[in-house]
């Protein structure tokens, strides 16, 4: 059966593999114009894939003999037959135990949902020790009580980072990998939580100003503040927003909401509001910092949970 018949792209510009150049730069640009390549030796299969990974491609590799060996270990990911040389499978990322490839795009969605998912949460959990840090060492230098107790961190947790995060990681995501993990995450998370810690503790320090208001209203109204900011957070976290994530979000401020009106919650967690025009003015004071967001945050956003896949690039 002719590699025509197969229907593989670029079948009619098939490249004899014994005439490809040996150097790297010129085996990398014919590796970009030809998908299709015939008598390759097993040192020309290695080269070619460090020629792929040279152009910014990640490469993955089939095979089931000997000869596939080189190329399946320097492959950024190496699929080996069942059916195959115990040395094939033996440096492979991955083994077809069956032989079959039918669940390769399965597992290749997999690893997007995983790896797309972990980068969104990863946001929140950082985010969270930016500004749990900042916090801390803003009360030492003003020599002000802490704003929270850690009932009130737990409460804060919980409903912007530990709930969402748990169904924000079971979320589809087709994103395709992307290098830099830690760069975007550090790119997001310090300025967002350098906005949130600036936010509470302004609006912390505005209550404090207000004669008669007791410690507990005090730290109620940095809660309100932070959880506030928590909120929208993983709404940009959690974008783009589809019903069910809409209603993760408005379920966790609902929560909040009844966590401060039941008196049970609202004594356990030891919350107590100030005065309507107070915590509105700290609110604001959040609104107003958090308006100056996309000035800091990147406009290139992380891979979010549910993203769209992007567009292959070459072969």
């Amino acid at each position: 059966m002719s590699i025509e018949r197969l229907g593989m792209k670029g079948a009619e510009r098939a490249v004899d593999a014994r005439e490809l150049p040996a150097e790297a730069e010129q085996l990398a640009d014919a590796m970009e114009r030809h998908s299709v390549f015939g008598r390759v030796n097993p040192q020309q299969k290695q080269a070619m894939v460090h020629a792929l990974q040279s152009r910014g491609h990640v490469v993955a590799m089939t095979g089931d003999g000997v000869n596939d060996v080189l190329a399946l270990k320097d492959a950024d990911i190496g699929v080996a037959m069942g059916s195959g040389s115990s040395a094939a499978r033996a440096v492979a990322q991955l083994i077809l135990l069956d032989s079959n490839f039918d669940p390769l795009p399965s597992v290749v969605d997999e690893g997007r949902r995983v790896l797309g998912n972990i980068e969104g949460t990863s946001n929140l959990y950082v985010t969270k020790s930016v500004y749990a840090t900042l916090l801390s060492l803003a009360t030492g230098v003003f020599s002000v009580a802490f704003p929270f107790l850690p009932r009130h961190l737990t409460l804060i947790g919980a409903l912007t980072i530990g709930i969402p995060s748990f169904f924000l990681a079971l979320a589809p995501n087709s994103a395709r990998f992307r290098r830099g993990f830690l760069g975007r995450v550090v790119r997001f998370s310090v300025p967002a939580g350098v906005l949130a810690a600036t936010a509470t503790f302004v609006g912390y320090a505005v209550v404090r100003d207000v004669p008669g208001l007791t410690l507990v209203q005090e730290r109620t109204a940095a809660t309100m503040v932070l959880c506030w900011i928590g909120l929208l957070i993983l709404s940009i976290v959690a974008a783009p927003l589809v019903r069910w994530k809409l209603l993760l979000v408005w379920s966790m401020a609902a929560s909040f909401v009844v966590v401060l009106v039941v008196p049970a919650t609202r004594t356990f967690f030891e919350l107590k509001p100030p005065p309507p025009i107070e915590w509105l003015a700290a609110f604001g004071i959040g609104a107003i910092v958090w308006s100056f967001a996309r000035l800091f945050i990147p406009a290139e956003r992380p891979i979010g949970v549910g993203a769209r896949s992007d567009p292959p690039r070459g072969p």
